[in-house]
């Protein structure tokens, strides 16, 4: 089915519904004309729920027409014009989205009577106002973010897309494919502009991002055809996919056409590619020595504090937190897993203070597998056991579930350097790619296994794939709202799922739950760090310093968490924000409702509304409480 075909059918589904309701139900009696008044009123605002919910619809196709790179992650690639091109990052591009996002909220005030509308129709109009108000505010520091990072950039991610999205089913595709590698060059040059530009501003990156971005821009253009070594990531990927197409049960390629396409795809890399991740290189080099060793916070920038401030604004999602109370709820809160860790470590019979626990467990072997393809399979399998054994108890706490397939999967070699720890990947929207939970397996001294239920509870169920293909497969609920993604939102709810697995009866191994507690712990310490970093100017060392002295992570997972940080100000702090509001809610939920809360009706409240802010949520569960009160 395509993508047009599904939108159209849902609301043509919904709008069925009702008109053969309201039509049954004047056929079978005439009812009181209170009654009739009371359906008329009904109908009219379902009328507007749907006017405004096909307005979205519209509106929603015509921004995805504009971004081939969202078309490809949603599984769209039946238009090859589209499947070969790349999204306009330029800024021009990036103010007329702003244009059209104010336009469309003038519009929507304009021509749409929001007392009219459902209270499910109500909650996507103050989505939409939010998402815009927000972006807005965001704009104004749109020239302060650092576009090249050891994390991120279109450095990687564009060969990201390429070898991990971009489906090679037809020699259409593969004509896209060569495309897009033609197209890569004038994207990533102007993105190299904007980083210059923003350079000579005095935005420049914390000098450690710099080795770690020409190393991995030069594995990119390393290897054959660009060298006489093995093939390079882009090629190797793209001759695997045509060698497949030799092979296709449908229409398969002829050796002819396989070796046309592969030598299109070299003249590509060599003239196209390989000029222009040089260039981003050599630009990189002098932005290294423009850096001079600077690691501080983005308190150095122009602007820094304000930028800093609307930063936290943006991924908690909440305006009522200073930075300086966001520190102080960090310092409490390591205060109080402190002292339920020292409750496990008596449990275990460990003699001997919180911080020499943390150092037995940084550097006991039986702590983590071996560091060979053994040790990561096992690794593996166990994580995928334990998700196996959520999904047998999740009925018991949720009542919407996830269709979608979800798998584990070790991060590939061509990201292996840049990616994280682990993470979550959502599948398609027509569930032919499952979702998946990635684990960095490069280095298992990284992978204590007292955190691998922790781990695979937080990225894979029921944290990030309960959240991401829920919301992905909401029906009667607009694309926008499906697809909006809010920190605050997605990472509390996965750190809350981390909790929820001791409600549901797990970690009932006492390293597990301090595994658990071990995660929480560092969450909290990043509300301490992140602040301390860009808002009370602590360096690298001091927060180096902290986290070590309050966490069980390793010295690596520290070192690059806390640089994370110093390139990603305010994200870090979303995780333990959200977490404790979600957290709060239900504790306000249980303490109103007593023996009538239901834990699938609370989950469902949150789940089932897309990545909304925080002070929305807040209202849609207290309006659950407040109308299951009233039917009691």
């Amino acid at each position: 089915m395509s993508f047009k075909a599904l939108l159209a059918g849902v609301s043509a589904i919904a709008l069925l519904t009702a008109c053969s309701t309201s039509s049954d139900q004047a056929a079978i009696e005439p009812a009181p004309q209170n009654e009739m008044e009371t359906v008329a009123v009904a109908a009219a605002e379902q009328t507007e729920s749907e006017r405004l919910n096909a307005w979205f619809q519209t509106e929603f196709e015509a921004e995805l027409a504009l971004s081939p790179v969202s078309q490809t992650y949603l599984g769209m690639i039946d238009d090859l014009d589209a499947y070969g091109r790349w999204d306009d990052n330029s800024e021009q591009a990036f103010r007329d989205g702003l244009n059209r996002e104010a336009a469309r909220i003038r519009h929507m005030n304009d021509n749409f009577d929001f007392d009219a509308l459902t209270d499910e129709a109500q909650v996507s109009w103050r989505f939409a106002e939010f998402i815009a108000a927000n972006n807005a505010q965001q704009a104004e520091f749109w020239d302060h973010g650092y576009i090249f990072t050891q994390f991120f950039g279109p450095h990687t991610n564009m060969p990201s897309l390429l070898i991990g999205q971009h489906r090679v089913d037809t020699i259409g595709h593969a004509e896209a494919y060569i495309s897009r590698l033609n197209g890569m060059a004038a994207n990533l040059r102007i993105s190299t502009a904007q980083a210059e530009e923003r350079a000579q501003a005095g935005v420049v990156a914390p000098a450690f991002a710099f080795p770690v971005i020409i190393s991995t821009t030069r594995g990119m253009i390393t290897g054959a055809p660009f060298d006489d070594g093995e093939a390079s990531p882009l090629l190797s990927d793209f001759t695997a996919k045509v060698d497949a197409l030799l092979e296709a049960e449908e229409n398969p390629i002829t050796a002819e056409q396989r070796d046309d396409l592969i030598a299109r795809a070299t003249t590509a890399l060599t003239e196209q590619v390989g000029p222009a991740f040089n260039d981003l290189i050599d630009t990189m080099e002098r932005h290294a020595e423009m850096a001079d060793g600077n690691t501080d916070g983005v308190w150095t920038l122009p602007e820094g504090p304000a930028f800093y401030e609307s930063q936290l604004v943006n991924y908690t999602t909440r305006t009522d937190m200073t930075a300086e109370q966001i520190h102080q709820t960090g310092l409490d809160e390591v205060a109080r897993i402190h002292d339920e860790m020292r409750v496990i470590m008596a449990t275990v019979g460990f003699e001997g203070t919180l911080p020499e626990f943390f150092e037995h467990l940084r550097t006991d072997e039986q702590f983590f597998y071996p560091n060979t393809d053994e040790g990561r399979q096992r690794y593996i399998d166990e994580a995928t056991a334990m998700i196996d054994e959520v999904m047998v108890s999740a009925p018991d706490f949720f009542g919407a579930l996830p269709t979608g397939a979800m798998e584990v999967r070790a991060v590939e070699d061509y990201r292996i350097e840049t990616a994280t720890g682990a993470f979550y990947e959502q599948g398609s929207l027509d569930g032919t790619r499952p979702g998946a939970y990635y684990v960095n397996l490069s280095d298992m001294a990284e992978l204590p296994v007292y955190q691998m239920q922790t781990l695979a509870f937080h990225e894979g169920a029921p944290g990030h794939h309960f959240q991401i293909a829920l919301t992905q497969e909401l029906e009667g609920t607009p694309m926008f709202q499906r697809f909006t993604w809010y920190s605050a939102y997605g990472e509390g709810w996965a750190l809350y799922a981390e909790a929820l697995g001791k409600d549901m009866g797990f970690f009932t191994d006492p390293y597990q739950d301090f595994g658990r507690l071990s995660y929480e712990v560092f969450r909290a310490g990043r509300l301490v760090v992140d602040t301390g970093i860009h808002a009370m100017r602590w360096s690298e060392e001091e927060a180096a310093a902290y986290m070590t002295a309050n966490t069980p992570m390793t010295p690596g997972d520290i070192e690059a968490e806390i640089r994370r940080y110093i390139v990603w100000p305010g994200q870090a702090v979303s995780y333990k924000v959200g977490m404790l509001t979600i957290l709060d809610l239900r504790n306000r939920a249980m303490a109103e409702l007593g023996d009538d809360f239901d834990w699938g009706e609370f989950h469902d409240v949150v789940l089932t509304n897309g990545s909304i802010p925080l002070t929305l949520m807040e209202e849609l569960v207290m309006n659950w409480v407040a109308e299951k009160q009233a039917t009691e």
